[in-house]
């Protein structure tokens, strides 16, 4: 990898845009990058750093990243960039990189956030141009990692030699050695290995134990199964323990053996239970019979008593039995003579009730009724033409009515429409001058619309004008303020700035610790440090001066620009609404409002007018159309009246000879319908009277003999005798029951069982059930304990199977999980079979390390003259594991020392050595990828000349192959010895880049 160009704009401290050219410092081989402290050198390496990765070395990443990149000594408009050009791997690239800034806006106040951005080029040199590649932040970052082969950590500690983090390596115990060593060599899958056997213990450990819990879950069923007082003690081992199973399976042989034998005690107890049971069941059978014979003996004995003494009552219902069945004979008779009785009366109460609605005829006989009936039809029949001749003359009355009415509403519509037409010219003129005054009206009230609504603006205008002038005035009063006081707090923090610049050594002095590098200069004795002068301005105070600057500064800002914005909206205000004042331009909206108001009255009628006009037109020739049909009616009801009269005259005349003595015809004729129909029914209901006479009459013949051939004496004893369906079926069913119970009894007191009961004592059957019921508690309780003794040896048994197979599939496991244990253990160092208590990675990286203290020993002879060699030790430290220390031997006393014993110096040299030997060994690591521009940072103050001397002697052999070194320091006798420098110069409005040396 080699570096052509860099160009940094408003990045870190550089508020500008500076451009390094590495093609011109690196013809020397060796430049020196310097400047005072604080002024941006490391800035630089950092630019290298963030263009190629799109982040920060180190702690920087977390503390300056995005929007914290960008210079606060840039102008506003200005946005961070870092372009970078150089060679990887044989391809020529362009890498740039923005940060996300936050910028002002374009065309409101405030800020807005701008996206980071980033842009991968190749050049071509067949063509001479630049081919786009990636605007991808990720696809760049790939592209760039894949080509380099490392990645970001191992970059900076492989071509930006951090001296500081070398020195602290060479002095670290083995985890932070190990630490170092595992950001830069990929041991991640040895890593993985520790874990992945880690996690296969864990995951052996909980399958053994999961299996332990489920024989211990046994056996805690089997002890639920087996009770409390089996007498056998319980295993109390944990899940994991060894042994677990064999006692388990133990105390379930020994719980199993002492179930069986309570089987065997409770299976004789219900044999001996089932047999007493039996015997109190057939006790308490017999006991039960003889109790019912004997209440059956004293029942029969009790019915045929009763019997006996109802025996008259049974004779009395044969007897009525007898005499209903001779009746039955004289029942037809009996039924049509009441039937004939009551057709007789019927027909009476009819006859007399009709001849009582006739006037003097209804001592009359039947004929001589029926004929005056047929005179009064025949006289009915006469009077239909009349009642023709009667309806028709009252409709020719309505008719002439009719005609009446219509010519009286006629002669009211003539008079009214000849008394509105004499009025219609003077209304019909008085209407349409009041719609020509409206109608000019709303003429003139939209021209004064028009002009009301400018004028109303212009006011408007003239008000907003007058209070922005007075808004203008103050917002210029505080924007002046606003930029005394800006100007003030930046003069202050200024002032404060150079005096603590002028003073920084006190500062910095106050962190020095004896033993402890300088960070300045590297120097762990520290002899003369500065100390503080009186008022000495600290960061803090700076910082806080500084933070109320841009208080200040952003209060300046806003106040400006609301001045801005009120200038901009009095300017718009006051074109709107001219010089006028704001009185005169009141007065003349009001003056126009109130005509507009006045002849808006006046026209709104202007609708209605015309709306009336419309209709008063329509009403005109409505009146004259009605007028000329009211003479057309008149002449027509003349003709019809004179023929409606005569045709009444002649009806008149009809009428008066078809009336007779009623008021009329209909009159006439309903009284003859009414005389009709008395006369047919008062003949009709005495025919039906004489009728029902002669049936009764033969029926009282034909009941008298019946009862005679029955042997009655007279027909009402044949009717006493009459019973009726329900009451013959009542009282045969008494008969039969009486009968059939006599049967019964006489049957049952027969039987010998019956009788040989009766002769025995009581039966006591409640003694006999309470004897059976104490027999089958006993017989329940002797099963149920039975049952659960067959239960919990049937559960004990399949129970003790169960753990008996878990025994057998746990043994595997179990192997399986110390084999995967001791392994686990044997990687993680936790093992007595590994002796040095070495983790795999740790063992790996140990390799890493022995190969980096080889290299770094070619280097270090040469700095040291030949006296110190780098070793690798895998000695324990302490209580610590071991693998990863380092030792220094001293070839003047042939003796091994710890690193921590060197001095500054050869802190130095020797952590320089181990920082070119671990970049030998990464970049051997990354695929040999070519390394052709370093950095060393710091660390060269602690040296004297000839170490000096001897260290650029080692570091210009790194040129080989035509590699570049830039040496980072502010050491001052460097830059006599290096003369290509780049120096990094420190100003008030940011750093600038300077070259010296490079002959441009």
């Amino acid at each position: 990898m080699r570096l052509h160009r860099l160009a940094i704009t408003a990045f870190g401290p550089f508020g500008g845009t500076h451009e390094i050219d590495f093609d011109a410092l690196s013809a020397a081989g060796l430049f020196l990058l310097h400047g005072p402290t604080g002024a941006g050198k490391t800035s630089v390496l950092d630019a290298v750093c963030y263009a190629l990765y799109g982040s920060l070395p180190g702690e920087r990443a977390t503390g300056a990243q995005g929007t914290g990149l960008r210079s606060d000594h840039a102008a506003p408009h200005d946005r961070a960039e870092v372009v970078l050009d150089l060679t990887v791997a044989g391809r020529r690239l362009e890498v740039t990189r923005q940060p996300a800034w936050e910028r002002p806006k374009k065309r409101a106040a405030g800020t807005t956030v701008d996206k980071a951005q980033t842009w991968l080029r190749e050049y071509d040199p067949a063509t001479g141009t630049w081919r786009d590649l990636s605007r991808s932040h990720q696809e760049t970052g790939e592209e760039i990692t894949q080509l380099l082969g490392m990645s970001k950590e191992q970059f900076c500690q492989v071509v930006l030699l951090p001296q500081g983090d070398f020195a602290r390596f060479l002095r670290a115990d083995a985890e932070a050695r190990g630490r170092l060593l595992g950001r830069l060599f990929d041991t991640r899958r040895f890593a993985a290995v520790e874990q992945h056997l880690a996690e296969l213990r864990r995951a052996a450990a909980d399958r053994v134990q999961e299996g332990d819990r489920v024989l211990l879950a046994a056996l805690q069923r089997m002890r639920q199964v087996a009770g409390d007082s089996l007498g056998v003690p319980v295993p109390e081992a944990e899940p994991g323990e060894p042994g677990l199973a064999a006692e388990v399976l133990g105390w379930a042989a020994t719980a199993r053996s002492t179930l069986r034998e309570r089987r065997t005690v409770a299976r004789l107890a219900l044999t001996a239970a089932e047999e007493e049971q039996a015997a109190a069941r057939r006790a308490l059978d017999e006991a039960r019979e003889l109790h019912r014979l004997q209440q059956r003996a004293g029942q029969l004995h009790a019915r045929r008593e009763r019997l006996a003494a109802t025996a008259a009552a049974h004779e009395e219902r044969l007897t009525r039995l007898a005499r209903a069945r001779k009746a039955a004979a004289v029942q037809g008779a009996l039924d049509l003579r009441y039937a004939a009785e009551q057709a007789h009366a019927r027909a009476r109460r009819a006859e007399e009730a009709a001849r009582a609605a006739l006037p003097a005829e209804h001592t009359a006989p039947a004929a001589r009724l029926a004929a005056l009936a047929r005179t009064a039809v025949e006289e009915l029949g006469a009077l239909a033409s009349a009642r023709r001749a009667e309806r028709r003359h009252a409709e020719l009355t309505g008719e002439l009515a009719r005609v009446d009415r219509d010519e009286q509403a006629d002669e009211t519509l003539l008079a009214e429409t000849a008394d509105w037409l004499e009025r219609w010219d003077t209304a019909r003129s008085a209407l349409q001058r009041e719609e020509a005054e409206a109608r000019e009206a709303a003429a003139h009230a939209d021209r004064l619309a028009a002009l009301l609504g400018p004028a109303r603006e212009r006011l408007a205008a003239a008000r907003r004008r007058d209070t922005l002038a007075a808004d203008a005035d103050r917002a210029r009063a505080a924007a002046l303020t606003a930029r005394e006081a800006a100007a003030g707090a930046q003069r202050h923090w200024l002032e404060l700035k150079e005096s603590r610049l002028a003073h920084i050594a006190a500062e910095l002095a106050d962190r020095l610790t004896d033993g402890e590098p300088c960070e300045v200069c590297g120097a762990t004795a520290h002899p003369h440090p500065a100390t503080r002068a009186d008022g000495h301005v600290d960061q803090r105070a700076e910082e806080a001066a500084h933070a109320a600057y841009r208080r200040r500064d952003a209060e300046r800002a806003e106040a400006e620009r609301a001045l801005g914005v009120v200038r901009e909206e009095l300017a718009a205000e006051t074109a709107a609404a001219t010089t006028a004042e704001v009185a005169g331009l009141a007065a003349e909206a009001r003056r126009l409002a109130d005509e507009y108001e006045r002849a808006r009255a006046a026209a709104e009628g202007l609708h209605v007018l015309r709306h009336r006009l419309d209709a008063a037109e329509r009403e005109h020739d409505r009146r004259l159309a009605e007028r000329h049909a009211a003479e057309r009616r008149a002449a027509a009801r003349a003709t019809l009246r004179d023929s409606l009269v005569r045709e009444q005259v002649a009806l008149d005349e009809e009428l008066a000879q078809a009336r007779g003595g009623a008021a009329g015809v209909a009159e006439r004729a309903r009284q003859l319908e009414k005389r009709a129909a008395l006369l047919t029914e008062a003949a009709e209901a005495s025919r039906a009277a004489e009728e029902s006479a002669g049936r009764l009459k033969e029926a009282d013949a034909r009941v008298a003999d019946a009862a005679y051939r029955a042997g009655f004496d007279t027909p009402e004893q044949a009717a006493a005798a009459v019973l009726d369906d329900a009451g013959h079926r009542e009282l045969q069913h008494a008969v039969d029951a009486r009968r059939l119970e006599e049967a019964e009894v006489s049957s049952a007191l027969a039987d010998p069982a019956t009788a040989e009961a009766a002769a025995l004592p009581p039966a006591d059957p409640d003694a006999a059930t309470g004897r059976a019921r104490r027999a089958d508690l006993r017989l329940r309780a002797a099963a149920a304990t039975d049952e659960a003794a067959a239960r919990d040896t049937a559960a004990l048994d399949t129970l003790s199977r169960q753990a008996t197979a878990e025994a057998r599939r746990l043994g595997p496991l179990r192997t399986q999980y110390e084999r995967v244990a001791r392994l686990a253990q044997l990687a993680a160092g936790t093992s007595t079979e590994n002796e040095r208590r070495m983790r795999l990675e740790s063992y790996v990286l140990a390799a890493r390390l022995e190969q980096v203290a080889a290299a770094a020993t070619v280097r270090l002879h040469r700095m040291s003259g030949g006296r110190y060699t780098l070793v690798h030790t895998a000695d324990r430290s302490g209580r610590g594991r071991s693998g990863l220390g380092l030792r220094v031997v001293d070839a003047w006393t042939g003796r091994e020392r710890d690193t921590a014993t060197l001095s500054g110096g050869e802190t130095f040299f020797a952590s320089l050595a181990l920082a070119l030997g671990l970049a030998d060994v990464v970049t051997d690591e990354a695929g040999g990828v070519r390394l052709d521009t370093l950095f060393i940072d710091e660390g060269f103050g602690s040296l004297d000349d000839q170490t000096l001397d001897d260290v650029l002697d080692v570091l210009d052999t790194l040129r080989e192959r035509d590699r570049s070194v830039g040496i980072v320091s502010h050491v001052a006798d460097l830059r006599r010895r290096v003369h290509t420098q780049l120096e990094v110069v420190k100003g008030r409005d940011g750093s600038r880049l300077r070259v010296h040396g490079t002959g441009g």
